[in-house]
């Protein structure tokens, strides 16, 4: 098959199709076309139809694209009560992206004029019987506003038609004031979705106070917030009040203002706002492993499909990259090779494989080929957005990924029948990957794992209704204390943690290291009549565990080292969703109604046999066994303090849920402190303040601070006084120090 040029809809440039279908209102050609929507149509279409590939794979796609279109345009049946005998009617989904379909193969130079015909016959017989002019707008408002007219304007566009009977459906569903004031579901993801709906609205007729509209209406989304939806500060993203949702509503985001600012380049209406270029490194690309997006920020997703999490990922790569054809050459080069590193590393459903759209092909397969862009590598590291209540943490050959609840973040959000199970995903779902293993959690994980057991949480088993709690995310705890202290290499992250529609609370602490994840959980109590359960982990593997006295490995995955406590197990195979799936769980019983219960463990990802044995975390108040490479030593567990040191690292690191001493270092308040000493008698000093309410925080040491040698902190009384660390937002400060 030949590949597409260009011909057609250059040559259409905004005039319609000669001889569409009489339904349609008169044609462009009735009027002189203006000028600057006639080249902004035409880069429309050249955005979405991507820039081509020579390759027998990327024409493969276009033969795919190309019989879809002929078949639907051939089953196209229009009756009253239908468009296709095939589908329901009204669809609000499948009709209008058939229609789609069927217009991007005609822009691809597939088919011939009839193709743009049969797809204006469709978009008019769907707007007379389903989006006419003074209708209602039962069910969602979603598709009423969104989802039908962008299908159905995008298709006109594709093709080359026009109807003015279209435009005023549009401006009946979604008028002008639709975009006046910045709240309710007219924020963020949405917002931009609306403001995409009317530049395609001013597209129809040549609207230039539509398209200044769709411009100026982006505003507030560029804006960075400390409550409510939007960017953070510190990288999270926030939809629907309480839900972190890079990977949904923020790969809408995402992709809709790479489409803008590809389309509107150049034009009167082009973008000048800069910032949403600072989000790709800062607040997406933390959350795509391997190029599969991470569940923990994908919202009520999670279990719509197997492998949504690469398909997801794809979406946020195919929006990187068109992004970058208007950011700075040197943004550009560096998105395409992480972009490249995705692509390389992601073997479980490769990138370029099932990139079904042609324009992400096209674009991902160029970069692919140049052999000037070298794949970027996994970045190591740590990432903490304590506004999310998220955390990540990728050392060479290993990731793992942290899920909590907070005052201003739900445990899970469940809504239109989505993810009514998904209870405890933010009572310390503890996501892990090793090498091998980057399909642990897309492989049906969502619709087979018990959802009382999700790896790493503590949980009430009490039995729960689907959809526990308000809906659409507002399923917070009390507590303000979630969050840590993070260096960029390690990190203290604690949870103060109430049981969602229970009466279970706990106070969680995980100390993220090179090679190992400390797990610490104390003042563990409960009323509910039920036991209460650590679930060390829960993998979806057939894989042989063996259990040792105070450890336990389970091969190809790594090893835990549980000192001092009954480790459970059990193997089973599991069923949901129309498959089956084998799973491994270790659990801790704290037993029914428990007081004050406590646990300690050590997660080893990727660790075989032998070094797991060889492994050693030292309780409180036990006795010391042989010095061992990567000691750690628990030094508090409790509803007050928790904290690690690891002498090989001069590393002590404590989340102070009181004010309280530890290891000679006395915090004056809540908080989260992270001391790495140096030779030569200096130390970094990290502190966060993650109830955000501190004016001032004090630290003392047993041995005198003689200097404070960088960093905004005070040198007071041999310590160190930080001003206003409220103001940080839960963010972390780094300070060096020279002890006397």
């Amino acid at each position: 098959m030949p590949l597409p040029t260009r011909r057609l809809f250059l040559r259409l440039g905004g005039v319609a199709v000669a001889g569409t279908a009489g339904a349609l209102a008169p044609a462009r050609a009735a009027h002189t076309p203006d000028e600057t929507f006639v080249l902004l149509r035409r880069r429309w279409r050249e955005v979405t139809a991507g820039p081509g590939h020579d390759s027998e794979r990327y024409r493969a796609r276009l033969a795919a694209l190309g019989r879809a279109a002929a078949r639907y345009r051939a089953s196209m049946a229009t009756g009253p009560d239908s468009l296709w005998p095939d589908q329901a009617f009204p669809s609000f989904v499948a009709t209008p992206r058939r229609l789609r379909v069927m217009a991007q193969a005609y822009a691809l130079g597939l088919a011939d004029a009839g193709l743009a015909e049969a797809v204006a016959t469709g978009v008019e017989h769907y707007r007379r019987h389903v989006y006419a002019a003074g209708g209602d707008a039962p069910g969602n408002w979603w598709h009423w506003q969104i989802g039908v007219p962008k299908a159905l304007m995008d298709a006109c566009v594709l093709a080359g038609t026009w109807s003015q009977a279209l435009a005023e459906s549009v401006d009946h569903y979604v008028p002008p004031s639709r975009l006046h004031r910045y709240s309710g579901n007219s924020t963020a993801a949405n917002r931009v979705d609306l403001c995409v709906v009317t530049l395609l609205r001013a597209m129809l007729d040549d609207d230039h106070g539509r398209a200044a509209l769709a411009v100026s209406a982006l505003s507030p989304v560029f804006a960075t917030v400390s409550e409510g939806d939007g960017f953070y500060r510190d990288g999270s993203f926030i939809q629907h009040s309480w839900v972190p949702y890079q990977g949904a509503y923020g790969v809408t985001l995402l992709s809709g203002l790479a489409t803008l600012y590809a389309v509107l380049r150049g034009s009167p209406w082009e973008p000048a706002d800069r910032r949403i270029f600072e989000t790709v490194e800062r607040s997406f690309a933390p959350f795509v492993h391997d190029g599969a997006c991470m569940d923990l920020v994908r919202g009520r997703s999670v279990g719509r499909r197997p492998f949504g999490d690469h398909e997801r990922g794809r979406e946020i790569a195919a929006a990187v990259l068109l992004l970058g054809e208007s950011a700075t050459g040197e943004q550009r080069a560096r998105w395409q090779a992480m972009v490249k590193g995705w692509a390389v590393r992601g073997t479980y459903r490769p990138m370029l494989e099932h990139a079904a759209e042609p324009a992400f092909h096209a674009r991902l397969a160029a970069v692919m080929a140049d052999g000037a862009v070298a794949a970027a590598a996994e970045p190591v590291g740590h990432r903490l957005l304590p506004m999310s209540a998220r955390a990540v943490h990728r050392r060479p050959g290993w990731c793992a990924a942290l899920s909590m609840a907070s005052h201003r973040v739900g445990h899970y959000e469940h809504g239109n029948g989505e993810n009514l199970r998904g209870w405890h995903t933010g009572s310390g779902m503890l996501y892990w990957w090793a090498e091998g293993h980057g399909d642990q959690y897309s492989d049906s994980f969502w619709p087979t794992v018990d959802p009382y057991r999700l790896p790493g949480t503590t949980v009430s088993t009490l039995r729960l209704p689907d959809g526990a709690g308000a809906g659409w995310g507002d399923t917070r705890t009390p507590w303000r204390w979630v969050g840590g202290a993070c260096d960029g290499t390690y990190a203290a992250v604690g949870q103060h943690l109430s049981g969602l529609e229970s009466t279970m609370e706990a106070f969680k602490s995980w100390f993220f290291l090179d090679d190992a994840i400390v797990c610490l959980g104390a003042g563990i109590s409960g009323e509910d009549g039920v036991a209460v359960e650590t679930v060390v982990d829960n993998r979806r593997t057939a894989a042989r565990l063996t259990v040792g006295a105070g450890w336990a490995h389970l091969e190809g995955h790594g090893g835990y080292v549980v000192p001092g406590q009954e480790l459970r197990t059990s193997r089973e195979r599991r069923d949901g969703g129309g498959v089956s799936r084998d799973y491994v769980t270790l659990w801790l019983d704290h037993g029914v109604d428990p007081r004050a219960a406590s646990y300690a463990y050590l997660l080893l990802p990727g660790a075989g046999r032998e070094e797991t044995q060889a492994r050693a975390l030292v309780l409180p108040d036990a006795s010391e066994p042989r010095p061992a490479d990567g000691l750690v030593r628990v030094l508090a567990n409790t509803a007050r303090l928790q904290a690690v040191q690891v002498p090989g690292l001069g590393l002590l690191s404590a989340c102070f849920w009181n004010a309280g001493t530890v290891g000679g270092l006395t915090a004056s308040a809540p908080c989260a402190v992270l001391v790495r000493e140096r030779p030569g008698g200096t130390a970094a000093v990290t502190v966060a303040d993650p109830r955000c309410e501190l004016d001032e925080l004090t630290l003392t040491w047993a041995r005198p601070v003689a200097e404070l040698l960088d960093g905004a902190a005070l040198l007071t009384g041999g310590g160190l006084r930080f001003e206003r660390p409220a103001d940080q937002e839960g963010a972390s400060v780094t300070v060096t120090v020279r002890f006397g």
